[in-house]
């Protein structure tokens, strides 16, 4: 069989790749080379001063703070991720098997509020969380006595809001998987003597794990950066690693601080990927040999 091999020289190859390139260049390598040659540097007076020492790194491995920050900031995104996917699934099933009929209404409502502004849909949450919001307002009348809840200012608000948030990245992925399964799979499943939940192990949800993958990385990565709702819902009592590299950009005019704290932040958010995606290849392997 004979096959086209592509050059880098073939200008159809080089004008379909050259807008992304420039793109990446401009938007992704520039930006990135700029904040580690920042990271370089030191202020004086609030100015930025061109030393190139390692100054600030030194200060960024010394202090606990940074860390303690850093570890916060993962593991509110690992618990975002499991939440995420643990509303997502069950409803993107439900929108592809058991609510066809609804399918395109329900979707234009989660787009809906997937696109009404993020400032206006943090602070909602106020009006529901606060101690005489509309959840002890509910709880009281439930019987369950009032200011049941004190979720607002807490780790747990800022988890609410930001799932709230990014609920709709894993509900879609898992629902375009969902979406293009074979039915005969299921059916033959059945045919053979599997059970409902048998079936759903063995070929729904395996067949449904790239769009699960690829929801929860979305979420993790959106996470690692979440802004608004650790400083609305969480009151800024646990700042996340966002608030600290602001602090540092616009409180301390700690330029080259903030930029150290960027790529440590990057770095921590590729190796947990990495590591995911290690312990992924291994267990698809190791399923792949029985």
């Amino acid at each position: 069989m004979r096959t086209d091999s592509k050059r880098w020289g073939d200008p159809v190859l080089v004008a379909t790749v050259a807008p992304l390139g420039i793109v990446m260049l401009l938007f992704f390598i520039i930006p990135l080379v700029m904040t580690v040659v920042l990271s370089f540097q030191t202020t004086q007076f609030y100015r930025l001063s061109w030393t190139w020492d390692l100054k600030i790194w030194t200060e960024v491995f010394s202090k606990p703070h940074y860390w303690t920050i850093m570890a916060r900031t993962v593991a509110m995104a690992l618990v975002c991720v499991v939440v995420c996917v643990l509303i997502a699934f069950p409803a993107a099933y439900a929108l592809a098997t058991r609510l066809r009929a609804y399918n395109a209404q329900i979707q234009i409502l989660i787009i809906f509020a997937f696109l009404t502004d993020a400032v206006l849909k943090t602070f909602g949450w106020i009006l529901v969380l606060d101690k005489s919001g509309v959840a002890n307002w509910l709880l009281a009348h439930l019987g369950l006595g009032p200011e049941a809840l004190n979720l607002l200012f807490t780790p747990t608000g800022t988890i609410i809001g930001m799932v709230y948030g990014l609920v709709v990245y894993p509900m879609f992925t898992i629902y375009l998987s969902l979406a293009r399964i074979d039915r005969d799979l299921v059916l033959a499943a059945y045919d053979s003597g599997a059970s409902r939940l048998r079936a759903f192990f063995e070929v729904t949800l395996p067949l449904a794990r790239p769009g699960l993958y690829c929801g929860a990385v979305l979420v993790f990565v959106l996470s690692l950066g979440a802004f608004l709702e650790p400083k609305v819902l969480g009151g800024g009592t646990a700042p996340l690693a966002s608030e600290l590299i602001r602090q540092s950009f616009e409180t301390r005019v700690n330029w080259p601080l903030g930029a150290a704290l960027t790529l440590v932040l990057i770095v921590i958010g590729a190796l947990s990927l990495a590591l995911a995606a290690a312990v992924l290849m291994r267990g698809n392997r190791g399923r792949a040999v029985q």
